[in-house]
């Protein structure tokens, strides 16, 4: 099976650091996170990955280079223009012509590679993401008022709410390909609602485990404190 890591993007939400070092290169524990990323996708014996590339791209092809070091194949694509989270894959439509996966450039994670395809391919679905529950603490006082007349219901003080959330890791079939407009921005919210108007399959895979996006600093900063530790084991296998 073929993986494509997103590595195009800007960083804006780790700004200052992203304007010298693109997000892929950003540093957990020892190493940046792509090179994680890559070790943890050969753990599940993935060993041909395409990175799509844009934003100080070279930097990232200077690194990872053919991938022979860690016994993988690396080619890469890159973006003339910002092309969103789905749009790169309409130019290497020739390399995915089987089940392949999809994954952000900036995430941790200890998913089961094997388990999540498995479901994936069982569930006859075109996509799959893999998904996880996120508590999101609210900064003001939220308001219940349905009946759309103005009348409160409840009140609720700074409430945390959970809610069940994408971890940029996608199962896809070639047929998705065939959706996505040449050339302009298409994000992965536009392939989804693209698939939901034509009633085309696309199936969630819970997760239990880890899961951190490290474009948030927070997770950035607290990666930083505990990857060797906690987190490096889990993903790595040591």
């Amino acid at each position: 099976m073929k993986a494509v890591i997103q590595a195009g993007g800007q960083g804006t939400r780790l700004r200052p650091y992203t304007f010298v070092v693109p997000k892929p290169l950003m540093p957990v524990g020892e190493q940046p996170v792509i090179e994680v990323l890559l070790k943890w996708l050969r753990r599940w014996d993935i060993k041909e990955t395409c990175i799509t590339t844009g934003y100080l791209g070279h930097l990232i092809s200077t690194l990872c280079g053919d991938g022979k070091q860690w016994d993988m194949k690396i080619s890469y694509s890159r973006e003339k223009e910002p092309l969103g989270t789905i749009g790169p894959l309409v130019n290497i439509k020739d390399y995915l012509s089987q089940t392949f996966l999809v994954l952000n450039g900036d995430l941790i994670t200890d998913l089961n590679i094997n388990d999540f395809v498995a479901f994936h391919k069982s569930s006859g679905a075109q996509v799959t993401v893999a998904c996880t529950d996120q508590v999101v603490d609210v900064d003001f006082g939220v308001i219940d008022a349905p009946n759309g007349d103005g009348r409160m219901q409840g009140f609720r003080e700074k409430p945390s709410m959970s809610f069940q959330v994408s971890m940029g890791i996608y199962c896809m079939e070639p047929a998705i390909l065939d959706l996505i407009p040449q050339g302009v921005p298409f994000g992965f919210d536009n392939l989804m609602h693209t698939m939901l108007l034509h009633d085309m399959p696309v199936y969630t895979y819970k997760h239990k485990g880890l899961w951190l996006d490290i474009g948030q600093e927070k997770d950035f900063t607290h990666v930083q404190e505990r990857f060797v530790d906690d987190y490096k084991p889990l993903i790595l296998g040591h």
